[in-house]
């Protein structure tokens, strides 16, 4: 009987009347997300001491199809404006695409432009075999390991509420030829105001070793409102001489409401 079975499958291969058999689905954790969703865009002003030397942008202007997979598109650009090109011309780049369902990356790519440093970086993580294969080589990956841009909006899916000050949040994230661990630091809870506006908001280290945002590494504080959408509205980046900090001035198609709002 199961020979006649493969008999016929065989005959409708040679006729060419191929029988196409269902495909196991992927099986790939759910993760709920209130937090973000296309259209979401969020601009901030970046201040170096009492200057204002530059603009960032965050958003998610699209979902696209990434290895057979809905992907939000996450784009992150800072640059620099014009009166401060002058003292140190910054165009920086990062791109995510970050699985819908399951909240992790299948392509990063990272174009650095700050003074006389330049970087081109991309990887294609591979979540079905474990690979990143990377503009300069392939590397073993564990599953759902994260790009930097991923890792954020991943922590935004987050609960915070029964966590302690210090508190420890163990993710992985893969960077040039190797993965670090990136633990994200609970601080507690603070009220800060913006140009965008006044908000209750959780505060968060994410302590990165390779891979920031930056090219000169330090320590990142982040506040985030402390609601459902864990809206970032202030990130503080520790470099060389003094710091950067990014203030959120405008914001479009949330997710949801901000009741951290005051």
């Amino acid at each position: 009987m199961y020979l006649c079975k493969w008999s016929y499958l065989l005959l409708l291969v040679l006729s060419g009347n191929f029988l196409i058999l269902p495909q196991p689905k992927d099986e790939f954790r759910v993760i709920e997300n209130k937090a973000f969703k296309e259209g979401e865009k969020l601009t901030f002003d970046l201040n170096y001491g009492f200057v204002t030397a530059g603009i960032a942008i965050m958003e998610i202007p699209r979902i696209k199809k990434i290895s057979g997979r809905n992907s939000y598109h996450v784009n992150f650009e800072v640059n620099s404006v014009p009166s401060f090109d002058m003292f140190y011309k910054v165009r920086d780049r990062y791109e995510s695409y970050l699985d819908v369902e399951g909240l992790f990356p299948w392509r990063f790519e990272q174009h650095i432009r700050e003074g006389g440093y330049t970087r081109d970086f991309s990887a294609f993580f591979d979540h079905r075999k474990g690979k990143a294969k990377t503009s300069e080589g392939e590397y073993d990956i564990p599953l759902y390991v994260n790009d930097i841009i991923s890792a954020f909006y991943y922590a935004r899916t987050l609960d915070y509420s029964d966590m302690k000050v210090n508190d420890l949040i163990h993710l992985k994230n893969f960077y040039k030829d190797k993965v670090y661990d990136l633990d994200v630091k609970y601080l507690g809870k603070e009220t800060v105001e913006v140009p965008a506006g006044k908000f209750e908001c959780v505060v968060v280290e994410p302590l990165v070793k390779e891979g920031g945002l930056f090219k000169h590494e330090g320590n990142i504080i982040i506040w985030l409102t402390d609601d459902m959408l864990k809206m970032p509205v202030k990130v503080r980046t520790k470099i060389i001489i003094g710091y950067v900090e990014a203030k959120l001035t405008n914001y479009a198609g949330l997710a949801g409401t901000l009741t951290s709002k005051r």
